[in-house]
């Protein structure tokens, strides 16, 4: 009996010497400092790339903010778990839309173009180029499974653009509004998750109204540098020329041709709230660019259609109290 209590004493003694033997190797120095540089190169790593992130958003923020204002305040106003993405977005279309007075010749614009191109393809393979744009867009296609289509549609008649020539007409203008600024809001929709014909119908007519203005508003800036894209069979048919334009006349057929332009936007905008009935509450968050519209179509409309009176060149400060009221009313 004693025999096999010491043998049992040993053999506890064993078990407890072998534990601390183990206990000792996997926790010897070496294996703590491999352990602790392991964890150590996780932090880091995930540090790196929150703080890449947060700088990549705030790159687009900014950027939207300095180049597309009231883009910047409509993409505030969005529920937040669209409000990164759409920031995202209108970045894009900024970069894009600012390559057209920022080259000197058409090739260096032409390779930008090919260089996005190739980003949205590399986006699309999860595959997204070092850039915060592109990081972003990465993110936002992913979140909501953005169609590639609209993307590269926005790119192709930018790059159309690139001719640096006037409209062929109206119908011309409305077509390249489709193509750049509705795709735009398309993807908008997709941010909110939604998806109706309705909604989309009224995203094709705001499109094409918000691409007029656009076009109307920068005549000024166009005209100081010598060139004038307005559609050339208005300006036909109401004998204005664009060194007219080019002159900042202000004559009235200067004002008839700025006149059937922007009736042709508010017609637009007239169609867009005729599908209002039908078009789900949530959407009209990305409709809130109707605000501006409307704005500057009123002040142009107070002005005479003097597209260059000084009163058309200073940004409304009341525009962002209406964007809010609008979206809190849900309607567009």
């Amino acid at each position: 009996m004693l025999k096999g209590n010491m043998a049992a004493g040993v053999g506890v003694k064993l078990a407890s010497w072998s534990s601390r033997a183990l206990l000792y190797r996997t926790t010897s120095p070496g294996g703590v400092c491999r352990q602790h540089a392991a964890v150590t190169q996780i932090v880091r790593a995930k540090s790196s790339a929150t703080a890449d992130s947060q700088s990549n958003q705030e790159f687009c923020l900014q950027l939207v903010r300095s180049r597309d204002y009231d883009g910047f305040v409509s993409s505030l106003l969005l529920p937040e778990e669209a409000r990164r993405s759409s920031l995202a977005l209108r970045a894009f279309n900024v970069e894009l839309a600012q390559v057209k007075d920022s080259v000197s010749q058409k090739t260096i614009g032409l390779m930008r173009m090919q260089f996005w191109k190739t980003a949205i393809e590399e986006i699309y393979r999860d595959e997204p180029p070092n850039q915060p744009v592109t990081a972003e867009l990465w993110r936002a296609a992913r979140k909501h499974y953005l169609t590639k289509r609209w993307l590269l549609k926005i790119i192709t008649d930018r790059e159309k653009d690139l001719d640096d020539r006037a409209y062929r007409n109206l119908q011309e203008l409305e077509t390249y509004s489709e193509n750049t600024q509705s795709s735009l809001i398309y993807l908008l929709l997709e941010c909110l998750g939604l998806k109706n014909v309705h909604a989309d119908h009224a995203a094709s007519h705001i499109g094409k109204a918000q691409g007029i203005v656009t076009c109307l508003r920068a005549t000024p800036f166009h005209s100081s540098r010598r060139k004038v894209y307005l559609p050339m069979d208005v300006c036909m048919l109401h004998g204005a020329s664009q060194e007219d334009f080019i002159r900042g006349s202000r004559e009235q057929n200067v004002r008839d041709v700025v006149y059937d332009i922007a009736s042709q936007a508010h017609v637009h905008l007239q169609h867009a709230r005729s599908f209002s009935h039908n078009v789900p509450a949530a959407a009209t968050a990305a409709f809130l660019q109707t605000v501006v519209l409307e704005d500057y179509l009123q002040r142009v409309r107070r002005a005479d259609f003097d597209i260059f009176h000084p009163s058309l060149q200073n940004r409304n400060p009341l525009l962002p109290i209406q964007l809010y009221f609008r979206s809190w009313k849900k309607t567009y």
